[in-house]
């Protein structure tokens, strides 16, 4: 499996050959920074670590700058492991969007947009209750929650009123439209978990093959 961190830039639309229109992803990808690559002997597990986005170096605490002045790489803000990575490489080497082809199907991990504190007709997408004949004030809450007698108690998980988003997400089975080397730049049909300017994970699809050709 391979994958790249990358950085939500916005969302447009495209034309292919055929004039048709897709709407897409634009994520920024590259380039991406091997730090380090472990192996079963060493540390356990095979993975190579991925590093994204320059920093100033007086941002990074000492155990992180320590760790990339050890295997040589510029100061980075995002770092992430991709386990059973099948590319050949070693630390120092830089990977750009050309790992993927243009029909790939990759899955894109990110952090949804928070929303603050939210009522169950937002959050879960109730109904709510009549709001006619004697029901005043009742049109958006929740209702009933549990039980009388036996067992005398709410259940867990209840759908009730809290916190909405900002949550980890995996969108799965995307297609790439276009693969933009010069720039680092994909182009994803669809959309995908964050705001702009978020950091997400871009990874080969597990459950399709890599390329529809």
């Amino acid at each position: 499996m391979v994958g790249l961190i990358g950085k939500k830039i916005g969302q447009t639309r495209v034309y292919d050959e055929n004039g048709k229109c897709h709407s897409v992803t634009v994520v920024a990808a590259g380039p991406n920074y091997v730090i380090q690559c472990k192996t079963q002997e060493s540390d356990g597990y095979e993975a190579v670590q991925l590093g994204f986005d320059s920093q100033k170096d007086h941002r990074l605490n000492k155990p992180l700058k320590g760790h990339l002045k050890k295997f040589r790489t510029p100061s980075l803000r995002r770092i992430r492991e991709f386990r059973d990575f099948t590319l050949d490489v070693k630390p120092g080497d830089k990977l750009g969007v050309d790992i993927f082809s243009k029909g790939d199907y990759i899955d894109a991990i990110g952090t949804t947009k928070g929303k603050g504190f939210q009522g169950v007709v937002r959050r879960y997408n109730f109904g709510g209750g009549p709001a006619s004949h004697g029901h005043g004030g009742f049109t958006r809450r929740t209702g009933g929650i549990g039980q009388g007698t036996d067992p005398g108690h709410v259940k867990k998980g209840q759908k009730m009123p809290g916190h909405m988003g900002q949550v980890r997400r995996t969108v799965q089975n995307l297609k790439i439209i276009q693969v933009r080397e010069k720039e680092n730049l994909l182009l994803i049909q669809g959309a995908v978990p964050g705001a702009n300017g978020d950091y997400l994970i871009i990874r080969e699809a597990k459950k399709r093959p890599k390329s529809d050709k």
